[in-house]
Protein backbone atom coordinates (compact mmCIF):
# COMPACT_ATOMS: atom_id res chain seq x y z
CA UNK A 1 0.00 0.00 0.00
CA UNK A 2 1.30 3.46 -0.87
CA UNK A 3 -0.80 5.29 1.71
CA UNK A 4 -0.65 4.88 5.48
CA UNK A 5 -3.43 2.60 6.70
CA UNK A 6 -5.60 4.10 9.42
CA UNK A 7 -8.80 3.52 11.33
CA UNK A 8 -10.56 5.35 8.50
CA UNK A 9 -9.11 2.82 6.03
CA UNK A 10 -10.80 0.04 8.01
CA UNK A 11 -14.11 1.90 7.98
CA UNK A 12 -13.95 2.56 4.25
CA UNK A 13 -12.99 -1.04 3.51
CA UNK A 14 -16.17 -2.25 5.19
CA UNK A 15 -18.28 0.33 3.35
CA UNK A 16 -16.75 -0.66 0.01
CA UNK A 17 -16.87 -4.41 0.73
CA UNK A 18 -13.08 -4.68 0.51
CA UNK A 19 -11.31 -7.34 2.57
CA UNK A 20 -8.78 -6.31 5.23
CA UNK A 21 -5.53 -8.25 5.71
CA UNK A 22 -3.79 -8.53 9.07
CA UNK A 23 -0.84 -10.57 10.31
CA UNK A 24 1.05 -10.67 13.57
CA UNK A 25 4.66 -9.51 13.81
CA UNK A 26 7.03 -9.02 16.71
CA UNK A 27 10.20 -7.50 15.23
CA UNK A 28 11.50 -4.93 12.75
CA UNK A 29 12.63 -7.28 9.97
CA UNK A 30 9.39 -9.24 9.70
CA UNK A 31 7.26 -6.09 9.98
CA UNK A 32 9.26 -4.50 7.15
CA UNK A 33 8.70 -7.53 4.90
CA UNK A 34 4.96 -7.54 5.63
CA UNK A 35 4.73 -3.81 5.06
CA UNK A 36 6.50 -4.11 1.71
CA UNK A 37 4.08 -6.91 0.77
CA UNK A 38 1.08 -4.61 1.22
CA UNK A 39 -0.42 -6.16 4.35
CA UNK A 40 -2.98 -3.64 5.64
CA UNK A 41 -2.39 -3.98 9.36
CA UNK A 42 0.11 -5.64 11.70
CA UNK A 43 -0.87 -6.88 15.14
CA UNK A 44 1.81 -7.03 17.78
CA UNK A 45 -0.06 -9.78 19.56
CA UNK A 46 0.50 -11.05 23.05
CA UNK A 47 0.83 -14.35 21.18
CA UNK A 48 4.50 -13.38 21.32
CA UNK A 49 4.36 -15.13 24.69
CA UNK A 50 3.86 -18.42 22.84
CA UNK A 51 5.76 -18.05 19.59
CA UNK A 52 8.63 -15.76 20.65
CA UNK A 53 9.11 -16.10 24.41
CA UNK A 54 8.17 -19.78 24.74
CA UNK A 55 5.43 -19.46 27.36
CA UNK A 56 2.56 -21.94 27.46
CA UNK A 57 0.05 -19.10 27.30
CA UNK A 58 -0.20 -15.32 26.91
CA UNK A 59 -0.82 -14.56 30.57
CA UNK A 60 2.83 -14.04 31.51
CA UNK A 61 3.38 -11.33 28.87
CA UNK A 62 4.10 -7.92 30.39
CA UNK A 63 3.59 -4.31 29.33
CA UNK A 64 7.35 -4.01 28.92
CA UNK A 65 7.29 -7.00 26.51
CA UNK A 66 4.56 -5.39 24.42
CA UNK A 67 6.22 -1.98 24.36
CA UNK A 68 9.61 -3.45 23.43
CA UNK A 69 8.29 -5.56 20.54
CA UNK A 70 5.69 -2.98 19.51
CA UNK A 71 8.30 -0.26 19.06
CA UNK A 72 10.42 -2.60 16.91
CA UNK A 73 7.46 -3.42 14.66
CA UNK A 74 6.46 0.24 14.39
CA UNK A 75 9.94 1.09 13.13
CA UNK A 76 9.53 -1.47 10.34
CA UNK A 77 5.96 -0.68 9.29
CA UNK A 78 5.75 2.51 7.26
CA UNK A 79 2.27 1.99 5.78
CA UNK A 80 0.53 -0.76 7.75
CA UNK A 81 -1.58 0.16 10.79
CA UNK A 82 0.24 -1.20 13.84
CA UNK A 83 -2.10 -2.50 16.55
CA UNK A 84 -0.59 -3.56 19.88
CA UNK A 85 -2.26 -5.95 22.32
CA UNK A 86 -2.91 -4.80 25.86
CA UNK A 87 -1.54 -7.68 27.96
CA UNK A 88 -3.28 -9.55 30.76
CA UNK A 89 -4.24 -7.34 33.73
CA UNK A 90 -3.12 -4.12 32.03
CA UNK A 91 -6.72 -2.97 31.57
CA UNK A 92 -9.02 -5.26 33.60
CA UNK A 93 -8.14 -3.75 36.98
CA UNK A 94 -9.54 -0.24 36.41
CA UNK A 95 -10.34 2.42 33.85
CA UNK A 96 -7.37 4.39 35.14
CA UNK A 97 -4.95 1.50 34.55
CA UNK A 98 -6.45 0.91 31.11
CA UNK A 99 -5.91 4.56 30.13
CA UNK A 100 -2.36 4.72 31.46
CA UNK A 101 -1.31 1.47 29.78
CA UNK A 102 -3.03 2.25 26.47
CA UNK A 103 -1.20 5.58 26.54
CA UNK A 104 2.13 3.84 27.10
CA UNK A 105 1.55 1.57 24.11
CA UNK A 106 0.90 4.63 21.96
CA UNK A 107 3.76 6.79 23.29
CA UNK A 108 6.46 4.20 23.93
CA UNK A 109 5.35 1.41 21.61
CA UNK A 110 4.39 3.83 18.80
CA UNK A 111 1.10 1.99 18.23
CA UNK A 112 -1.55 3.23 15.84
CA UNK A 113 -4.20 1.48 17.91
CA UNK A 114 -4.52 -0.93 20.85
CA UNK A 115 -6.44 -4.18 21.17
CA UNK A 116 -8.08 -5.63 24.24
CA UNK A 117 -10.13 -8.73 24.95
CA UNK A 118 -13.68 -8.91 26.28
CA UNK A 119 -17.24 -7.76 25.70
CA UNK A 120 -19.63 -5.79 27.89
CA UNK A 121 -17.37 -6.06 30.94
CA UNK A 122 -14.62 -4.00 29.30
CA UNK A 123 -16.86 -1.48 27.52
CA UNK A 124 -16.16 1.23 30.15
CA UNK A 125 -12.44 0.82 29.39
CA UNK A 126 -13.03 0.91 25.62
CA UNK A 127 -15.10 4.08 25.95
CA UNK A 128 -12.55 5.79 28.18
CA UNK A 129 -9.61 4.89 25.94
CA UNK A 130 -11.36 6.01 22.76
CA UNK A 131 -12.48 9.22 24.48
CA UNK A 132 -8.79 9.87 25.11
CA UNK A 133 -8.18 9.72 21.36
CA UNK A 134 -6.73 6.21 21.26
CA UNK A 135 -8.31 3.81 18.70
CA UNK A 136 -9.40 0.47 20.16
CA UNK A 137 -9.81 -2.88 18.44
CA UNK A 138 -11.97 -5.30 20.40
CA UNK A 139 -11.53 -9.09 20.60
CA UNK A 140 -14.37 -11.59 21.14
CA UNK A 141 -14.88 -15.34 20.99
CA UNK A 142 -11.89 -17.34 22.13
CA UNK A 143 -9.96 -14.73 24.10
CA UNK A 144 -6.57 -16.30 24.99
CA UNK A 145 -6.13 -14.30 28.21
CA UNK A 146 -9.23 -16.12 29.53
CA UNK A 147 -8.03 -19.55 28.40
CA UNK A 148 -8.14 -21.01 31.92
CA UNK A 149 -11.73 -19.84 32.38
CA UNK A 150 -12.68 -21.48 29.06
CA UNK A 151 -10.98 -24.74 30.01
CA UNK A 152 -8.74 -24.74 26.94
CA UNK A 153 -8.87 -23.76 23.28
CA UNK A 154 -12.56 -24.23 22.56
CA UNK A 155 -14.84 -22.85 19.85
CA UNK A 156 -17.07 -20.14 21.34
CA UNK A 157 -20.73 -19.32 20.69
CA UNK A 158 -21.96 -22.81 19.78
CA UNK A 159 -25.05 -22.83 22.03
CA UNK A 160 -28.03 -20.49 21.64
CA UNK A 161 -27.20 -18.73 24.90
CA UNK A 162 -23.51 -18.37 24.04
CA UNK A 163 -24.26 -17.18 20.50
CA UNK A 164 -26.70 -14.58 21.80
CA UNK A 165 -24.14 -13.32 24.33
CA UNK A 166 -21.47 -13.07 21.63
CA UNK A 167 -23.77 -11.01 19.41
CA UNK A 168 -24.70 -8.74 22.33
CA UNK A 169 -21.03 -8.28 23.23
CA UNK A 170 -20.23 -7.38 19.61
CA UNK A 171 -22.93 -4.73 19.58
CA UNK A 172 -21.72 -3.44 22.95
CA UNK A 173 -18.06 -2.99 21.94
CA UNK A 174 -19.17 -1.20 18.78
CA UNK A 175 -21.34 1.16 20.83
CA UNK A 176 -18.46 1.73 23.25
CA UNK A 177 -16.34 3.03 20.38
CA UNK A 178 -14.25 0.13 19.06
CA UNK A 179 -13.27 0.68 15.41
CA UNK A 180 -13.06 -3.07 14.66
CA UNK A 181 -13.47 -6.42 16.41
CA UNK A 182 -11.51 -9.65 16.13
CA UNK A 183 -13.67 -12.80 16.17
CA UNK A 184 -11.62 -15.85 17.18
CA UNK A 185 -12.80 -19.47 16.99
CA UNK A 186 -16.41 -18.57 16.25
CA UNK A 187 -18.74 -20.69 14.05
CA UNK A 188 -18.70 -19.21 10.54
CA UNK A 189 -22.46 -18.64 10.32
CA UNK A 190 -22.48 -16.78 13.64
CA UNK A 191 -19.48 -14.69 12.54
CA UNK A 192 -21.30 -13.89 9.30
CA UNK A 193 -24.36 -12.73 11.27
CA UNK A 194 -22.24 -10.55 13.56
CA UNK A 195 -20.46 -9.09 10.53
CA UNK A 196 -23.81 -8.21 8.97
CA UNK A 197 -25.11 -6.66 12.19
CA UNK A 198 -22.13 -4.40 12.86
CA UNK A 199 -21.10 -1.21 11.09
CA UNK A 200 -17.48 -1.74 12.19
CA UNK A 201 -15.27 -4.36 10.48
CA UNK A 202 -14.89 -7.87 11.85
CA UNK A 203 -11.49 -9.53 11.61
CA UNK A 204 -11.71 -13.30 11.64
CA UNK A 205 -9.30 -15.92 12.93
CA UNK A 206 -11.03 -19.25 12.78
CA UNK A 207 -14.33 -17.49 12.05
CA UNK A 208 -14.96 -18.23 8.35
CA UNK A 209 -14.58 -16.13 5.22
CA UNK A 210 -17.59 -13.86 5.69
CA UNK A 211 -15.71 -11.61 8.11
CA UNK A 212 -14.55 -8.25 6.78
CA UNK A 213 -10.91 -9.26 7.19
CA UNK A 214 -8.61 -12.04 8.33
CA UNK A 215 -5.63 -12.37 10.66
CA UNK A 216 -3.13 -15.16 11.28
CA UNK A 217 -0.02 -15.59 13.41
CA UNK A 218 2.76 -15.38 10.85
CA UNK A 219 4.73 -18.30 12.34
CA UNK A 220 1.66 -20.48 11.79
CA UNK A 221 1.24 -19.22 8.21
CA UNK A 222 4.89 -20.01 7.42
CA UNK A 223 5.11 -23.34 9.25
CA UNK A 224 7.60 -22.01 11.79
CA UNK A 225 5.72 -22.95 14.98
CA UNK A 226 4.86 -26.59 15.59
CA UNK A 227 3.98 -26.70 19.31
CA UNK A 228 0.29 -26.32 18.48
CA UNK A 229 -1.47 -25.84 15.13
CA UNK A 230 -5.14 -24.77 15.29
CA UNK A 231 -7.64 -26.09 12.73
CA UNK A 232 -8.08 -22.63 11.21
CA UNK A 233 -4.43 -22.29 10.20
CA UNK A 234 -3.40 -22.57 6.55
CA UNK A 235 0.32 -23.01 5.92
CA UNK A 236 1.29 -20.96 2.88
CA UNK A 237 4.93 -22.07 3.05
CA UNK A 238 7.00 -24.51 5.07
CA UNK A 239 9.66 -21.99 6.01
CA UNK A 240 10.45 -23.82 9.23
CA UNK A 241 11.83 -26.81 7.32
CA UNK A 242 13.75 -24.56 4.93
CA UNK A 243 15.34 -22.80 7.91
CA UNK A 244 16.31 -26.07 9.57
CA UNK A 245 17.92 -27.34 6.37
CA UNK A 246 19.89 -24.09 6.05
CA UNK A 247 21.03 -24.31 9.67
CA UNK A 248 22.17 -27.92 9.13
CA UNK A 249 24.02 -27.01 5.94
CA UNK A 250 25.78 -24.15 7.73
CA UNK A 251 26.80 -26.48 10.56
CA UNK A 252 28.18 -29.08 8.12
CA UNK A 253 30.13 -26.50 6.10
CA UNK A 254 31.72 -25.03 9.23
CA UNK A 255 32.72 -28.50 10.41
CA UNK A 256 34.17 -29.43 7.03
CA UNK A 257 35.94 -26.11 6.51
CA UNK A 258 33.96 -25.21 3.40
CA UNK A 259 32.65 -22.05 5.05
CA UNK A 260 33.90 -19.40 5.02
CA UNK A 261 35.26 -19.68 1.46
CA UNK A 262 37.59 -17.25 -0.31
CA UNK A 263 34.67 -15.04 -1.39
CA UNK A 264 33.73 -14.47 2.26
CA UNK A 265 37.26 -13.45 3.31
CA UNK A 266 38.96 -10.03 3.53
CA UNK A 267 42.46 -9.69 2.08
CA UNK A 268 45.71 -8.12 3.21
CA UNK A 269 48.94 -7.92 1.25
CA UNK A 270 51.56 -10.62 1.82
CA UNK A 271 54.15 -7.85 2.24
CA UNK A 272 52.41 -6.56 5.37
CA UNK A 273 52.02 -10.06 6.80
CA UNK A 274 55.75 -10.81 6.24
CA UNK A 275 56.70 -7.75 8.26
CA UNK A 276 54.76 -9.12 11.23
CA UNK A 277 56.99 -12.20 11.58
Amino acid sequence: MSQKTSVLTFKNAKLNNEKITMLTAYDYSIAKLMDESGIDSILVGDSLGNVVLGYEDTISVTMEDMIHHGAAVSRGAKNALVVIDMPFMSYQTSIYDALVNAGRLMKEGRAGAVKLEGGKTVCPQIQAITNAGIPVMAHLGLTPQSIHAFGGHRVQGKTEEAAKKLLEDARAVEKAGAFAVVLECVPSKLAALITKELTIPTIGIGAGNQCDGQILVYQDLLGMFSDFTPKFVKKYANVGEIMKEAFKEYKNEVHSGVFPAKEQEYVISDEIIEKLY
